[in-house]
């Protein structure tokens, strides 16, 4: 298995910057007046801002590929290049949305997922992985070494996981942190996020192999936390169920005052939301 290689990021320091000093130095110096204002809060870094670039090796482009043609098979008239591309790959996943609502959009992507491996794979995965511990922090690892190419930088976390119908927690090192997902920043879309990765995946490793799995996507910064052992709540009670558009990505979440806070959920999440 490859190592996952990533571009480096600079980190935001919380020291205090030239600006804060000013203002601390000012304050000092004058007074504030009675009933004078706060400063506002700092606003919100946009994850969009600076792109992050990937250089696909040669094993990269291949599950590229592989799992572009898994997609377009699924489809009619949709084309996969030679050279493809991650932005192919994202390209024909948004395909998949085109006439579907999104309980169709995740039927669809389970029956790629279920053609990249025999049909005999998931009696054998749950025989190999019945739902424990060991189970749990072997697929993480697994995944943190595996999905590189669709992902981007990841690292293995040990914190408490929800084990028990009832709350119970286990301090286990089954949990996934996608430092910035690359499928979200390539596709800037939070119903592509929800239907062609978080519920299917989620459904077919609880499902199918019978290993639990909760997806947790951070819309704030494009990361994301796989917990491997941990059963995904319904969609209903999902977070992600109520997360508004990005404001800078989507013509959908064109606002006159640009507060994200303001906006509804997006509508590509449930299709028939408003039909209900």
């Amino acid at each position: 298995m490859r190592t996952a290689l990533a571009s480096t990021h600079g980190n935001v320091g919380f020291g205090c910057s030239a600006g804060a000093r000013k203002r601390l130095n000012t304050s000092m110096a004058l007074p504030a007046a009675a009933g004078a204002s706060k400063p506002s809060a700092q606003a919100k870094k946009d994850p969009f801002a600076e792109k992050t670039v990937y250089n696909d090796n040669l094993l990269d482009k291949f599950f590229i590929k592989l799992y572009s043609k898994k997609m377009a098979d699924q489809l009619s008239g949709v084309g996969v290049p030679d050279n493809a591309t991650y932005d192919d790959f994202v390209r024909i996943s948004s395909e998949i949305m085109k006439g579907r609502n999104s309980v169709q959009q995740r039927a669809v992507i389970r029956e790629v997922l279920a053609s990249l491996m025999p049909r005999e794979a998931p009696p054998v995965f749950r025989a190999l992985f019945p739902p424990t511990q060991f189970s749990a922090e072997f697929n993480a690892l697994i995944a943190s070494l595996g999905f590189y190419w669709l992902v981007g930088e990841s690292e293995v976390r040990e914190e408490d996981v929800v084990v028990g119908p009832n709350g119970e927690t286990r301090r286990q090192r089954s949990v996934v942190h996608i430092k910035k997902c690359r499928y979200l920043e390539a596709s800037g879309c939070v119903g592509m996020c929800v239907n062609m990765c978080k519920v299917p995946t989620q459904t077919f490793f609880t499902d199918e192999f019978g290993l639990p799995l909760t997806m947790n996507p951070d819309f704030e910064d494009l990361s994301c936390d796989m917990i491997f052992g941990q059963a995904p709540p319904p969609l209903e009670a999902d977070p992600v169920y109520t997360q508004p558009c990005f404001a800078v990505q989507c013509n959908i979440a064109a606002s006159k005052d640009g507060v994200a806070a303001a906006l509804p959920p997006c509508p590509k999440v449930d299709t028939e939301r408003s039909k209900a």
